[in-house]
């Protein structure tokens, strides 16, 4: 699948774009793993004007890559900074990677250094393919909206692609936004 950039940082220890994330201890995650990354975050939920006219400059010189926490509030994050400042590189930790050990949050505060790693090892790009499209009778089709089961092929689908659950709206957006195809789905649910 062409969306999945399967970069080798881990190796190379070092990123062009700037690494996005929610707060503090996220940022001391990532250079504790990658000290010469330049890391931004966003102080959580309320993303400001200011930083996120940061991003929009930043991300028109160097590129971004937003690793959220694998939460409703993450992907509302990524929704408002990508309204802003355009494409952007998207990487994903699974849920169950990111709860604390006493279970009540959920952060990529949380994740093992080896999961970061993988998360920023396959990175997604906002694609703007031309010519073929999902369309929503697409997702019915394969069972993705409108089944008894679709949120769990869903869940399943997201964790193939790297991409997280939503809800069968959002992740119809979410499909269209890094390109993704009928064919492509098809491949990753016969994996």
């Amino acid at each position: 699948m062409s969306i999945l950039k399967n970069m080798d940082y881990a190796k190379e220890n070092t990123f062009k774009e700037v690494i996005v994330v929610e707060g503090m201890h996220d940022l001391s995650l990532i250079k504790e793993i990658y000290p010469n990354a330049d890391v931004m975050i966003t102080n959580g939920s309320e993303v400001s004007k200011e930083t996120l006219d940061e991003l929009k400059i930043l991300n028109e010189n160097r590129g971004l890559i937003l690793l959220m926490d694998p939460d409703m509030q993450g992907e509302r994050i990524r929704r408002i900074i990508n309204n802003v400042v355009g494409s952007t590189h998207h990487a994903y930790v699974k849920k169950e990677d990111a709860i604390s050990r006493n279970k009540k949050k959920v952060g990529v505060e949380h994740v093992s250094k080896d999961k970061i790693k993988e998360a920023l090892n396959h990175i997604l790009s906002t694609s703007e393919k031309n010519g073929q499209s999902l369309l929503l009778f697409d997702m019915y089709d394969m069972g993705l909206v409108g089944h008894e089961n679709s949120k769990k092929l869903r869940r399943e689908l997201g964790e193939k692609l790297g991409i997280g659950l939503d809800n069968g709206k959002t992740f119809y957006k979410k499909l269209c936004m890094f390109g993704i195809v009928r064919e492509d789905i098809e491949e990753a649910l016969r994996r």
